[in-house]
């Protein structure tokens, strides 16, 4: 397959399964996925930036299109959520292959500083509450989401080998 549409049908794959997983969790749990204190399952998919590129600007628009459709959203997140998942996910992808005793721990945080530092910078904008206070909260709710769901979403494709059958 042609190296572009592969990379093209990857990150809309992710984008959607994103978007589709967000408005799922919020359907089934309402705000679990918004505000300051989220456990939002489809950050999990963060994890597929250590196996391909395309799942930066899959998750960033998948980001993007949540919060455009959101009707709770606050009035910039889609901005400033999505340039958060933009930069984890980019962060992942460059530190994909620093491990500790084999887990990529260091790229695992990437989610949680940056969501940490421009969503509590929103949400302080917007709810008040202390910056401090709303950037903690948001990086544990990213740092539960990568530390469970990720790791398990990660162990089991390379566990499989389908991180090389999917990814390439």
């Amino acid at each position: 397959m042609d190296r572009k549409i592969r990379f093209l049908t990857q990150a809309a794959l992710i984008a959607a399964l994103y978007t589709i997983l967000t408005h799922l969790q919020n359907l089934l749990i309402p705000d679990s996925a918004t505000w300051a204190i989220q456990f939002r399952a489809s950050e999990a998919l963060c994890v597929l930036a250590f196996f391909t590129p395309a799942a930066i600007p899959g998750l960033a628009i998948g980001c993007l299109v949540f919060n455009l459709t959101y009707i709770g959203a606050l009035p910039m997140d889609f901005l400033v959520g999505s340039l958060a998942t933009l930069g984890a996910a980019w962060a992942m992808w460059k530190c994909r292959e620093a491990r500790w005793k084999g887990f990529p721990l260091l790229g695992m945080v990437m989610p949680a500083a940056w969501n940490a530092a421009l969503v509590g910078w929103e949400l302080t904008v917007y709810i008040g509450g202390g910056f401090w206070i709303n950037a903690l909260s948001v990086a544990l709710g990213e740092l539960g989401v990568l530390l469970s769901l990720g790791s398990a979403l990660y162990f089991g494709l390379k566990a499989r080998g389908l991180e090389k059958r999917i990814f390439g």
